[in-house]
């Protein structure tokens, strides 16, 4: 197979037809494997002996809470979004508006 130009050695070793697809493929495997190797690593550290582990004794009232904590945080999180996403549509309404408008 004959490189393609611009492409250097990444074309020359690869046989595929999207040389950069199978590159990105081979960074998206070694980062998975390193995630997993990394969480294997500390799956021990979070585990709870008699139920005491990273935050201490936890009952029923700390899970609720937690849980609850978690529910609000997406709850504001997807609100401060949308907001964002709101403001961002609206000015580019306006930038293109602006821009029909100083054409004609």
């Amino acid at each position: 197979m004959v490189p393609a130009p611009g492409l250097g050695r990444l074309a020359a070793r690869d046989t595929g037809i999207f040389p950069c697809v199978i590159s990105r493929r081979r960074i998206a495997s070694i980062v998975t494997a390193a995630l997993t190797a990394l969480m294997l690593v500390l799956a021990p550290i979070a585990s709870a002996a008699d139920g005491v582990g990273l935050a201490g004794r936890v009952d029923d009232k700390f899970i609720t809470f937690f849980c609850f904590g978690v529910i609000a945080f997406f709850a504001i999180l997807v609100t401060v979004l949308s907001l964002i996403y709101d403001r961002m549509e609206a000015k580019k309404e306006r930038r293109r508006h602006d821009l029909e408008r100083f054409k004609g």
